[in-house]
């Protein structure tokens, strides 16, 4: 019987924190040997950190990244084949997966399909790879004979008649894919799905390992999966952890499936021909057959147990990628303390909630700046959020401050009903505290504002949008209702006061106020947001899925003139599939309007 035995290794990686990144790798690779893997597999661009973006313009980091991967070489277990990502050279850069083996550098291959789309811009740097090679395995236990293994690169496999495809119809039995997969919300589902098509149409076991941990805007949530040639899920790591997935692939059993698969055999005659109707439009890849070095010998290890960890609900899966974005976005840039505006609203106590998740309750501070229009109820809450999480609470009245102001202003404003602009000069006040305060003890400051907040204007620059990190900057407002529930459910108590979640959102800027003073209700906003910023839809389909013309008519204006606001917004962490900033990319000055 021919077995495999894979280990993924889904590693959280810093980008260009080289020497980092290869202990990681050595790590990880030693205990993948110990584990009697045969084969270990690293994310994409593991040893340079993903996404490098303009890195990848200096030369001298293309040759520190080379010397890295000699690195590897030099030190990898020599019994186990090592695959990880790295940037190749040959007068243009490539994309890359290093195949090592016993000392040396035993294969390349250059990923082909290069996204650019949504936050990829991967045509920016890359040239596309040419080869699919694939490579004979020799595993290092008596397990009757070579194991053909085709690597590929993460967008490689996204297609049908990807590269995959052609490694398969050469002989490949095993496909590894290695991947820096960004997180969305529902993305694990359809990745699953896409996965276990491409193993029963191709007749080959997909072995996927993805990388773990945040990078500026984008979390990657791991989740790497086995799926055998029936598109059975084998194994599966746990999302947002760093794991060592191993799991024993039974290699025999592709061959009887294949025996039993006409479809194959059609295609692969039609190539031998040179009639496939597929090949008029694109040419064979060429799959080059690389014999690695036979293993030595060992004896026949107990198989392993297999690992299928649990698939977390959307709730758990999007905390999971906000913890994770705010803990690495302060441990890869040297911070250990966060500020946070408790102001006693659902916004602010799910970011509380979240900083302590992701730093620890004695590194997050609260500070509540009240002012003559905040609630006795709403600095009570305050001090209840703060009691709840453990966390330090600061109490900072802005009356002094919002007084003197409005006597500067008084002539200046002088003829006018108060509005916005007194209005807005209470938050930029706050502002101004936390960023006094942050500069003073050296906390950065986490801003509470979400998705349709933003996406509306309804926020103030230098005010509430003042700040390091943006935890919510793309959690639309019902979903911070359904997180905080999620995370009483996990507490098993009121970590998130009911009053908090119970009382109507409101900015408290002026008497009595409500955020549906403003904005329309926001089961409504949000679901009009979705369509038009997510879906890019029309006014016309809009209207047609059930809303009022005037209503969306008004929205799609409000996001439209906001675009100069969110430009200068903080960084924060992506959770659907089209966030502001790199995923959606519109011009500031624009006239056209579509309603």
């Amino acid at each position: 019987m021919r077995s495999l035995r894979v280990g993924l290794a889904q590693i959280n990686t810093t980008v260009g924190d080289l020497d980092g990144n290869v202990a990681k790798i050595l790590e990880y690779g030693r205990r993948a040997a110990e584990q009697g893997c045969d084969v270990v597999a690293f994310p994409e661009l593991a040893v340079t950190g993903y996404p490098p973006e303009d890195l990848l313009l200096r030369r001298s980091f293309i040759v520190d990244n080379l010397a890295a991967l000699q690195r590897i070489v030099a030190e990898a277990p020599p019994e186990i084949v090592l695959v990880a990502g790295f940037v190749d050279e040959n007068g243009d850069i490539y994309n890359a997966a290093a195949v090592v083996h016993q000392g040396r550098l035993a294969g390349v291959y250059h990923k082909h399909l290069l996204p650019n789309y949504g936050v990829f811009d991967e045509n920016r740097y890359f040239q596309a790879g040419t080869e699919a090679p694939v490579f004979e395995i020799a595993p290092a236990r008596p397990s009757g004979g070579g194991v053909r293994v085709g690597v590929t690169v993460c967008e490689d496999i996204w297609y049908p008649n990807g590269p995959h495809h052609d490694q398969a119809l050469a002989g490949a039995e095993v496909i590894v894919n290695i991947n820096g997969s960004p997180f969305h919300a529902g993305k694990r589902a359809f990745r699953e799905e896409m996965l276990a098509t491409r193993a029963s149409d191709d007749a080959v076991i997909v072995c996927y390992v993805n990388l773990v941990g945040g990078q500026d805007e984008l979390v990657f949530d791991g989740g790497s999966v086995v799926f055998d040639e029936r598109a059975e899920l084998v194994a599966r790591a746990a999302q947002f952890e760093e794991e060592l997935l191993v799991c024993d692939l039974d290699v025999d059993a592709v061959h009887q499936t294949r025996l039993h698969d006409p479809r194959r055999r059609k295609e692969q005659l039609e190539l031998a021909r040179g009639d496939s109707p597929r090949r008029e439009a694109e040419p064979a890849r060429a799959c080059p057959l690389i014999v690695l070095a036979d293993a030595p010998a060992s004896t026949e290890k107990p198989r392993i147990d297999r690992r299928v960890a649990e698939a977390l609900a959307v709730e758990a899966e999007v905390y999971g990628a906000l913890v994770t974005g705010v803990r690495d976005y302060w441990a890869k840039n040297g911070a250990q303390d966060a500020l946070v505006g408790l102001s006693g609203g659902i916004d602010s106590t799910l970011v509380a909630a979240i900083a302590v998740d992701a730093l620890g309750a004695e590194h997050v501070t609260g500070v509540a700046m009240p002012s003559r229009y905040s609630s006795e109820g709403s600095l009570a809450d305050a001090q209840r959020v703060a009691e709840s999480l453990g966390i330090e609470l600061q109490i900072v009245p802005i009356e002094p401050a919002h007084a003197a102001y409005l006597g500067m202003l008084a002539r200046p404003f002088a003829g006018g009903e108060p509005g916005t602009a007194e209005e807005n000069l209470q938050a930029r006040i706050r502002g101004n505290i936390l960023m006094a305060l942050s500069n003073k003890v050296g906390a950065w400051v986490l801003t509470t504002g979400n998705k349709s907040e933003y996406a509306t204007g309804y926020c103030t620059l230098y005010g509430d949008m003042a700040g390091g990190f943006a935890a919510l900057k793309d959690v639309p407002k019902t979903l911070v209702y359904r997180l905080a529930a999620h995370r009483n459910a996990v507490a098993g108590r009121d970590l998130v006061p009911r009053s908090v979640i119970e009382k109507p959102p409101s900015a408290e800027l002026r008497p009595d106020q409500l955020d549906t003073d403003s904005l329309p209700p926001y089961e409504k906003l949000d679901a009009i947001l979705e369509a038009y910023v997510e879906d890019d839809r029309s006014l016309e389909e809009i209207v047609a899925m059930g809303h009022e013309e005037a209503l969306v008519r008004r929205v799609m204006s409000l996001v439209d003139r906001s675009e100069y606001k969110r430009r200068q917004a903080p960084p924060g962490v992506k959770i659907t599939p089209r966030a502001f900033g790199r995923d959606r990319r519109l011009p500031i000055a624009n006239r056209y309007r579509g309603y």
